[in-house]
């Protein structure tokens, strides 16, 4: 049967050659419904028409995508990536499971030849880099070689995958982060492959992969389970998407960053509601937006819900393909192909989409978002009375008058607040040291500034901006307070090119922003400690202190467990809090310090305006510094080259490894697949509230040494200093499942306290969920957990639903997931299910003591059924309800009853 069901196969002359490709404006013409059709879901048109086989990809898959107004979110498509993207905390235990994979192939005396990605894979090394050093020039290099010394298992697994798999490169580590990396560099635009032009597609092991979207490219992130399997060419299912229309129209004022845009954005689309949708862009204020402004939005894709914020190609891309060197043949090939294949911008379009929102760009005001979630937009005018409000309604704490406090200099000179006092409501100080400086460390101070993340590194005009804001205040005569962690760890080494040029870099590390590393650092959660002094009388004093950082996530304990308020800001702005030193800051009318003349220094006198930015960005951002920085992309620094990595086709797992084991998924996994059956006797691991999301599941972060995950490393000689990351340790399954449901902030309603604490029902005691979850497996209980709103909310944790199937949770009950973590529990055999017609845990009066049946597996099972559930309680009553299987396609009945995506593809590769 032939490929081109609509015979729309037609060469297209570029100055690269002449290729085949599928021509949709050919289609139009046979077809009205092609020209109304938004850009994404023609580019989702055009995967399925290139990909059709009669099998994986049928006739109804292309009349569904045709037919997309009348049926979005309601029917399935298949999309075939044509790349995959991956970072190291998801990307290790990607490498793990293909390695076990093929060891399992191996066993059985299979043919380990197929075991390779057959979609080509890229991996950056960019989420190991920890802030342990900061504000001196040797702070990057100590962090380089702390990282190499904590994270060298990992990194010669990773160097063995270079030459184990075909089809598959590594960015060494110290190179940049992904998502920049991938935006900078990685990204074509258009893919040239076996003769044919196509749009450039990908999934991503992070869900910060929409951030290409900023150049066209369709792309989101999928959980590592779902990626390795698209690596090994298995078409992702998914429903095809309603998109919402964001109709940009005017221009941003003077003074406003693409930071201020973005957490508009967010807080927008967070309360329109915009999960399991695509938002595309459109209107005449595109035409005012750069790439890096679209790409800044894009990249925060994951913050409102949305699976991709797409901007149309248009003369912006070809204009930002060029500046970061792509070769002009390819930049005149994109342009040729996407105007002709009506995937260019062109501002004639017929398009209608599920809805539409409109934005005027110049309403936006500056902008801050916390202090635990990035919709929680603050305008910065207001953040002072915001962070007091906090501080009293969600820590009980109290400004007691008179406040001593003036001109936020008041800890220079050794004031003190008005009550010290460390009891009771009032707001809380302690007295601390530096060298021959005496000042208060107390509530709402700021103990860390972090210029990091792809989110605005990636943007030359905000990072720009932060170096002449550090210019100005530093020939002002200010500096950051002496208890303020301060960090810049830029997306890519081009930043930092940039910012030499510029002559500002000295500025940034006269306030001690001195490059600490290329990676998300703070932002995932990397930070290290604060200085011990700081450290100590935080935790000692229960201080309610904050962090502000130019990232994209500030969930609770994720930028550090004793950090209790945390806020995203523009890089500009984390230099203004740094030297503000406090969040309850008026930065409007109070000032930030005194010159040292005693002359007062607002924000405004050292705010630069938007044509000194554009001035200097004209000036020192150049093709020539993304040519220096990625001709060498692949080959690493010294230490990399000097690892000294395994060689063989088959990896040689170490026994005794606390960072890389054999995964325990696959061994000795039958050829056959298990009949489903009813799960009976449940009992609840843990009952959740709302909005918990994959950092309170898979914790990223520090370690606690008392927590199982901690008494594990300490048992296996591990020694506290060297404990890395939870996320370092994601290739040994023996760590990660410990420190599942471990988050010290996760809010178990059966235990009387925070963090992974749970209620073992057999003796009604109180332990941690992993020794719970031991016991109940001992005793052949299966286990559910049970949830409110957008469970699952947050980054694409693999080891979230990983670690939840290994404590063996074999349903998890909420009111709504999303999208990723919903597909990810599936990929490891783990059954969602909805409580069904409004109904929820409150409702049906369920406390979490109950016996659970999940009736109505064993047969005719089909996507979206209704099945009932029966929790009897202690007392022998029982609430009987229904809930719907979010098992959303036949592809996620198959993958659940072989026990996860993966075990799936394990299946195909022995009966081939």
């Amino acid at each position: 049967m032939s490929k081109d069901f609509f015979g729309i196969e037609k060469e297209l002359k570029t100055p690269l050659g002449t290729h085949k490709y599928y021509n949709l404006r050919d289609l139009s013409k046979k077809d009205a419904r092609v020209a109304k059709l938004p850009y994404s879901i023609r580019i989702l048109l055009e995967n399925a028409i290139r990909n059709y086989d009669a099998f994986a990809v049928t006739e109804q898959h292309l009349e569904t995508l045709l037919n997309w107004k009348q049926t979005q979110g309601k029917k399935e498509i298949p999309y075939t990536p044509a790349r995959v993207l991956m970072q190291d905390f998801t990307g290790v235990p990607a490498v793990v499971d293909i390695a076990s994979i093929r060891a399992e192939v191996a066993r059985k005396g299979k043919d380990i030849g197929k075991t390779n990605p057959l979609v080509p894979a890229a991996m950056v090394i960019d989420h190991s880099v920890m802030v342990e050093y900061f504000g001196t020039q040797l702070s990057y290099g100590k962090n380089v070689d702390l990282e190499y010394s904590r994270n060298s298992e990992r990194y010669k697994l990773l160097k063995w995958s270079q030459k184990a798999f075909d089809n598959f490169t590594v960015v060494p580590p110290g190179m940049g982060i992904c998502h920049q990396v991938n935006l900078e560099y990685l990204a074509s635009g258009v893919i040239e492959r076996d003769g044919y032009l196509f749009p450039d597609t990908l999934v991503g092991t992070d869900s910060h992969t929409p951030m290409v979207n900023g150049i066209g490219v369709l792309g989101w992130g999928v959980g590592g389970i779902e990626a390795e399997a698209a690596m090994l060419g298995q078409p992702i299912y998914m429903t095809l998407p309603e998109v919402i229309g964001l109709k940009i129209s005017g221009k941003m004022k003077e003074g406003i960053t693409a930071t201020d845009l973005v957490l508009t954005v967010t807080r927008l689309l967070r309360d329109y509601g915009v999960v399991e949708k695509i938002v595309e862009v459109f209107g005449p204020g595109l035409a005012n937006l750069t790439v890096p402004d679209r790409a800044t939005i894009s990249n925060m894709s994951p913050e409102f819900g949305c699976t991709d914020t797409h901007w149309p190609v248009d003369d912006q891309t070809l204009a930002y393909l060029t500046r970061t060197n792509r070769p002009a043949n390819h930049v005149s090939m994109v342009e040729a192909y996407c105007k002709e294949n009506m995937l260019w911008r062109d501002n004639s379009e017929q398009i209608e989409y599920t809805d539409v929102i409109e934005l005027d760009l110049g309403s936006i005001e500056p902008t801050i978002s916390g202090p635990k979630r990035p919709q929680d937009k603050i305008f910065l005018k207001e953040a002072k009375e915001k962070v007091i409000g906090v501080l009293k309604d969600s820590h009980k704490r109290e400004y007691v008058t008179p406040d001593v406090r003036t001109g936020g200099n008041w800890a220079s000179d050794g004031g003190s607040l008005a009550t010290a006092t460390q009891t009771g409501t009032a707001l809380r100080s302690v007295t601390m040291k530096s060298g021959s400086m005496t000042y208060e460390l107390s509530d709402a101070s700021v103990v860390v500034a972090a210029i990091t993340s792809c989110t605005n590194t990636s943007n030359p005009s905000v990072m720009i901006g932060a170096g002449l804001v550090a210019q100005k205040a530093v020939e002002k005569g200010l500096d950051v307070k002496p208890w303020v962690k301060t960090s810049l760890a830029p997306g890519s080494r081009v930043v930092t090119e940039y910012l030499k040029k510029a002559e500002l870099l000295p500025y940034l590390e006269a306030l001690k922003f001195h490059v600490v590393g290329y990676g998300c650092t703070t932002c995932i959660g990397n930070s290290g400690d604060m200085p011990p002094a700081i450290q100590k009388a935080v935790i000692d004093n229960d201080l309610v202190v904050a962090s502000v950082l130019s990232g994209n996530r500030n969930f609770e304990a994720r930028i550090h467990p004793n950090i209790k308020m945390n806020f995203l800001a523009s890089p500009m702005l984390v230099v203004a809090f740094a030297i503000a030193g406090r969040v309850d800051f008026d930065m409007n009318n109070e000032p930030l310090g005194l010159d040292p003349n005693g002359e007062p220094v607002f924000l405004k006198d050292i705010w630069p305006s938007q044509a000194e930015i554009n001035e200097m960005m004209e000036k020192v951002v150049t093709p020539e510094d993304y040519k220096k920085t990625y001709d060498t992309v692949f080959d690493g620094d010294e230490a990399w080259q000097k690892l000294d990595a395994p060689t063989g086709n088959l990896y040689k797992w170490d026994e005794t490894s606390t960072y890389i084991q054999e995964a325990p998924f696959f061994k000795n996994i039958s050829a056959d697949v298990p009949e489903p059956t009813n799960i009976k006797g449940a009992k609840v691991l843990l009952q959740l509230g709302d909005m918990v999301t994959t950092d309170h599941i898979s914790p990223a972060g520090k370690f606690q040494p008392e927590h199982p995950a901690g008494q594990y490393l300490v048992k296996n000689g591990v020694e506290k200093p060297d404990f890395n990351s939870y996320g370092s340790r994601r290739g040994n399954h023996e760590v990660m499942m410990r420190g599942t449901f471990a988050n010290v902030r996760i809010k178990n309603k059966l235990a009387s306290k925070e963090g992974g604490w749970t209620k073992y029902h057999p003796t009604g005691e109180e332990m941690y969920v992993f020794d719970a979850s031991m016991k109940y497996q001992e005793a052949g209980t299966p286990l559910v957990v049970i949830g409110g709103k957008e469970y699952g909310s947050g980054s694409s944790r693999d080891w979230a639903a990983k670690g939840t199937t290994l404590l063996g949770v074999k349903a998890v009950i909420v009111e709504s997931f999303e999208r990723i973590h919903r597909s990810n529990l599936v990929g490891m055999g783990v059954l969602p299910l909805v409580f069904a017609n409004g109904q929820t845990q409150d409702t049906l009066g369920l406390k979490g003591d109950e016996s659970y049946d999940i009736l109505g597996l064993e047969k005719d099972l089909t996507p979206n059924k209704v099945v009932d559930v029966i929790a009897t309680r202690p007392d022998g009553s029982k609430v009987e309800f229904k809930a719907e299987l979010r098992l959303d396609s036949n592809v996620d009945i198959a993958y659940w009853k072989n026990g996860g995506i993966l075990n799936y593809v394990l299946r195909n590769f022995l009966k081939d």
